[in-house]
């Protein structure tokens, strides 16, 4: 699961919690011919943040410069642009927005792009609520292999 926040080519995107980068996709290496998954999202960013949850926003059109794994970053601080890379070219550019677990080795591609519904948070906040994805993380990962 995950949702793709459709908007403006060009548009920015911002940190949705304080965290750390854990991961930068600044090539699109996404091939039709090939359609490896773990290219799909062209372009994109994941962020560590508290409780465990870890974010991703995919098909960006740019990442912003001296944007590195490791990097701290704070609510709202800008992370790239919204853009159609990878798998998304030639549909309306969007960002797709995963909620998961940080979970280690192979596979891990798969769980990035997203394990908990992104949708109810994402209303909670635009409503300026502040409802943490935290415990829906935790009990995915429980059910399944992720450490």
């Amino acid at each position: 699961p995950a949702t793709d926040i459709f908007g403006r080519c060009g548009a920015r995107v911002v940190a949705p919690a304080d965290g750390t980068v854990l991961e930068v996709g600044r090539r699109d290496r996404w091939d039709p011919a090939t359609d490896r998954g773990a290219d799909r999202g062209g372009r994109f960013f994941s962020i560590a943040a508290a409780g465990g949850v870890r974010y991703y926003g995919s098909h960006l059109w740019t990442v912003r410069p001296r944007l590195r794994a490791g990097t701290t970053v704070r609510a709202g601080d800008p992370l790239g642009r919204v853009g159609h890379s990878g798998d998304a070219r030639g549909i309306a550019c969007h960002l797709h927005f995963g909620i998961s677990p940080v979970c280690r080795g192979t596979g891990d591609w798969r769980v990035r792009r997203g394990v908990v519904a992104p949708y109810p948070f994402l209303r909670s906040w635009q409503r300026h609520g502040h409802r943490s994805p935290a415990a829906a993380v935790h009990r995915w990962q429980a059910r399944h292999r992720c450490r």
